[in-house]
């Protein structure tokens, strides 16, 4: 058995800790513009990470430039641990987490786009800390690993065995015979869709640093927000609250199909199985919930809603709607306690846990093409 090339490990390492101190810069200058009072401490996680990072890559800069499966393997797995160590450093550094072991679930459950939290008073956080934590989910949403084959190529080393470890799903869709004009792709899709909600967020009446932030949760489904109430902080603002659903469920389907729709080829998302049914389950849901909430449960009662603004329907709809997607995509916002609503629909909801969104998004769960799989073989 050919031996492990180490040195390229530890190459590639070097890379994805030189990426993660990068972000946690724009970190350091959000920390800078709002005046939080870490600017200092942020600064210092981002230098150390990327001194790590350069040396890795300075001591094996003579590596063999081979990346095998098994390779491949060891650098998604470890290269997680990597990040979520150094990813700790700004909460420790900054104090916001003292505790080395909170502040390595808080980042985690970042990079994993998980969402738990040991946080209790999000909203006393300081700025450039909570634009980090957000960061994290918007970094493992699509993923570091994706980000290095775009530019593993510059370095002399190919990139499909990473991409073959790293990609959620049955099968890993590529977009081009490259795998890094693939990766490219994704991340040009994410980034877009990133600073169109922004955008959106903005214009409907939400500021900057909120926009962004929830740009970030949204796009990775990862859920953690700005406000201890979550969405439901803006639920006076129904426009908000659609916009969140919408990018929900583009997070939620498969990217590969938004390249498609961007290069107007509508007629092959439209006959994709897996988005097909993803859509059906999503619309099948909303009315059965819809009607429940309507005539059974009282929305005011779970939230902080005025359901008079656009009316008692549009309310019910709304909310079902959103709770029916962050929970299929494992998204994680709240707009509405829903475990107050009935307790038919608290097991419903939990039941869509399981169900998840499509191969080659974002979202988690078991996902959609693979309950298909599952049913068709059943027959």
């Amino acid at each position: 058995m050919p031996k492990l090339n180490f040195k390229v490990i530890l190459h590639v390492m070097g890379l994805l800790l030189i990426c993660n101190g990068g972000f946690m810069l724009l970190s350091v200058l959000i920390s800078f513009i709002y005046k939080d009072g870490v600017t200092l401490g942020m600064s210092a996680a981002a230098l150390v990470t990327l001194l790590i990072g350069t040396l890795l890559m300075f001591t094996t800069r003579g590596h063999r430039k081979e990346l095998k499966v098994r390779e491949g393997y060891i650098i998604v797995s470890f290269g997680w641990i990597f990040m979520a160590l150094s990813g700790s450093l700004p909460y420790v550094m900054t104090k916001a987490i003292p505790d080395f072991t909170n502040a390595f679930f808080e980042t985690m459950s970042g990079y994993t786009t998980t969402g738990a939290s040991i946080l209790n008073d999000i909203e006393s956080i300081p700025k450039g800390v909570l634009f980090w934590r957000s960061l994290t989910h918007w970094i493992g949403g699509m993923g570091i690993i994706v980000l290095a084959i775009a530019i593993l190529p510059l370095l002399g080393i190919g990139g499909m065995q990473l991409f073959a470890a790293e990609s959620p799903g049955p099968s890993a869709d590529k977009l081009k015979p490259r795998i890094t004009d693939t990766a490219k792709r994704l991340w040009l899709i994410y980034v877009s869709y990133t600073a169109a909600e922004t955008l959106l967020l903005m214009l409907a009446g939400m500021d900057f640093f909120d926009a962004i932030n929830h740009a970030f949760s949204t796009l990775s489904t990862g859920g953690f927000s700005t406000k201890n109430a979550s969405m439901a902080y803006w639920n006076d603002n129904p426009m908000i609250q659609y916009i969140i659903i919408l990018f929900m469920f583009l997070a939620g389907s498969n990217f590969v199909m938004s390249y498609f729709a961007f290069k107007g080829r509508v007629q092959r998302v439209l006959q994709d199985d897996e988005f097909k049914w993803y859509f059906y389950f999503v619309a099948a849901f909303t009315i059965i919930s819809s009607l429940i909430v309507y005539f059974q449960a009282d929305v005011s009662l779970s939230s902080i809603d005025h359901p008079m603004i656009w009316g008692e329907g549009e309310s019910a709809f709304r909310h079902s709607l959103f709770q029916v997607l962050t929970v299929i995509t494992t998204t994680g916002f709240v707009s509405a306690d829903f475990t107050m609503w009935t307790p038919f629909l608290t097991i419903f909801y939990f039941g869509m846990f399981f169900l998840g969104g499509c191969a080659g998004s974002t979202a988690g769960g078991v996902k959609v093409m693979r309950h298909i799989i599952m049913i068709r073989n059943g027959l």
